[in-house]
């Protein structure tokens, strides 16, 4: 639609929201009366229809539920003559809405001359079928609820010339759809569905470990050190103790601390952050399930996991049917899930031996990998290349390298192996889970190797600083554990057939819109000014003196400059 249309409907809006003012009545009504919903009402309506008796032929006087209140969207408005009909929504469904001056009243009816479509309203009065033979609500009393001064994208359901119902979806723009995600949900009952099932599966996941004996817990989203993962930190900055801080990428080692005080089996389901790329099964920010069970291992793991994607599924699929479309592929939940050795794999379709360094260099080369001198990671990069793709019924893949798995146990029979799985269902990781290191020597020692190997190949995933405080916690004795990660976004776009992570974030990360100007550009280049300069005079800094007063000399002329273009500006 034209901007100058845009602008046109909204000026009228604006005139109808100020005759409501005029006529008394609150254009953002304070309260909303008692109410129903609207499909409990029509149900209710049905029931009693079916056990009434048919009225005569030729008469309409069939039965009829009295003193009936909904409020909700207005989606529709046709007028025909004295009599209206208006289309409601609330998020149980939509019902048909008959009113005259008759029936409201003259001041009502002025009430009605400013409805526009998206307005919310309230309605009341009896409930019966009408000779077209529609469940109806014949309004005794309209109240004004919220005028909307947005045209909203509303669809439109219509017969065309022939008589077929044709239904117009008014927003089909991908991008807007995430950007303005209320229109979508507004406009789309599949989405909102979809939404709705999520909802339901996390409630079902709680479920079944809460019946397990698991503890839902909560842990810090802000950490002094990043860890519990390979991945990219988000940086903030803590003002008052003059310190970054970091935004969680895993909640694992304070979960296992847990273990430590003494809580057996706990969980926890919130958001991590990884400053990673954006593509269909990537989102800087998402969601995770997290377990840790004490005296468990691996193989309880394994259990545990299939157990609860199987009863998630049964949350969607409560007729049993655990074969789940997702886009060209058929997914079988049902049956067990298939165990797969790592080097297996990585014999099978690389066609290299997992220890052999000549090998695996020489694949990775062949593959147009960067080579370097990280074997096991290489040696990785090189199974993801080549096996991934062709795991697509549900695989645990077992029996990592102990090399990057800094906080797994190693196997007893091969130590440079270790009881770790991850689990791929059509190419797609869905869960990582090990049998917990807890000798806390050896753990030491990985995370030193970890950040040496990270410094060494300028990995920016890899650790920067040794968590000192878990390694102590791990010193007052972990029992033996197994722990999962189990990524919830993906599971979500399995069990919903769905082929992006932002189809199942209400609000997935997009580009800044910039479209209200650059305020809010110069906003956050003042607030990470501030920030420096709260690091700059941080005692923590200067306390180091010689050793980084070069450093603090050129980040106080970077903020000089920055000061003098600001005044300039001004």
């Amino acid at each position: 639609m034209p901007e100058e249309t845009i602008d046109q409907y909204r000026a009228q809006r604006i005139a109808k929201r100020d005759a409501l003012t005029k006529l008394g009545v609150n254009p953002y009504a304070v309260r909303t009366p008692a109410r129903d919903g609207i499909a409990p009402i029509k149900a209710e309506f049905e029931k009693l229809e079916a056990a009434s008796p048919k009225p005569a032929e030729g008469k309409h006087d069939g039965p009829k539920i009295a003193g009936k209140a909904v409020a909700g969207r207005v989606l529709a408005n046709r007028k025909m003559g004295k009599a209206v009909f208006i289309d409601v929504f609330d998020e149980t469904g939509k019902v048909q809405v008959y009113l005259n001056a008759k029936s409201v009243g003259d001041a009502a009816m002025a009430v009605y001359d400013q409805i526009d479509l998206g307005d919310f309203i309230y309605v009341k009065g009896d409930v019966q079928r009408t000779r077209t033979g529609e469940v109806t609500l014949f309004a005794t009393e309209l109240k004004f609820l919220t005028k909307a001064l947005a045209v909203p994208p509303l669809p439109r359901t219509y017969k065309d010339e022939s008589g077929k119902e044709i239904t117009h979806d008014a927003f089909t723009d991908t991008e807007l759809r995430y950007r303005k995600r209320y229109l979508d949900l507004m406009v789309h009952a599949d989405v909102r569905s979809r939404f709705e099932q999520r909802s339901q599966v996390l409630a079902a996941m709680r479920d079944y470990l809460g019946k397990k004996g698991y503890l839902e817990v909560e842990t810090p989203m802000l950490h002094a050190i990043p860890g519990g993962a390979r991945a990219r930190p988000f940086i903030t900055h803590h003002n008052t103790l003059h310190m970054n801080m970091y935004l969680r990428i895993a909640p694992e080692l304070y979960l296992k601390r847990l273990l430590v005080g003494g809580f057996e089996r706990v969980f926890e389901i919130n958001r991590n952050f990884r400053n990673e790329g954006i593509d269909a099964t990537h989102n800087p920010e998402f969601t995770m399930m997290e377990l840790y069970e004490a005296y468990g291992d691996y193989h309880s793991m394994m259990e545990i996991t299939e157990g609860l994607i199987r009863h998630a599924a049964n949350t969607i699929r409560p007729d049993g049917n655990l074969v789940f479309k997702w886009g060209e592929v058929e997914i079988d939940l049902g049956k067990p899930f298939a165990r797969r050795k790592y080097s297996d794999l990585l014999r099978e379709y690389a066609g290299v031996e997992l220890h052999d360094v000549a090998a695996v260099a020489a694949k990775a080369k062949a593959l147009g990998l960067e080579v370097h001198e990280d074997h096991y990671k290489l040696a990785d990069q090189v199974l993801e290349a080549t096996a991934m793709s062709h795991l697509i019924q549900p695989t645990f893949m077992i029996d990592y390298p102990t090399a990057i798995c800094p906080l797994t146990k190693a196997r007893e029979d091969d130590p440079r192996l270790c009881e770790r799985f991850e689990l791929f269902i059509n190419g797609v990781e869905f869960a990582n889970a090990f049998s917990e290191l807890n000798e806390p020597t050896e753990q030491l020692a990985r995370f030193k190797e970890q950040v040496e190997m990270g410094a060494k190949s300028a990995d920016v995933e890899a650790p920067k600083e040794i968590d000192y405080d878990y390694v102590e916690a791990l010193e007052a004795g972990m029992p033996p554990a197994g722990g999962l990660g189990l990524g919830i976004d993906r599971l979500i776009m399995l069990l919903t057939n769905t082929h992006s992570i932002r189809d199942v974030l209400l609000f997935p990360h997009m580009k800044r819109d910039h479209s209200h100007g650059a305020g809010g550009a110069t906003q956050r280049a003042e607030l990470a000014v501030e920030t420096l300069i709260e690091e700059i005079s941080s005692p923590e800094l200067r306390k180091l003196g010689k050793e980084v007063a070069p450093i603090i000399g050129r980040l106080e002329g970077l903020v000089a400059e920055f000061k003098v273009a600001q005044g300039a500006k001004k």
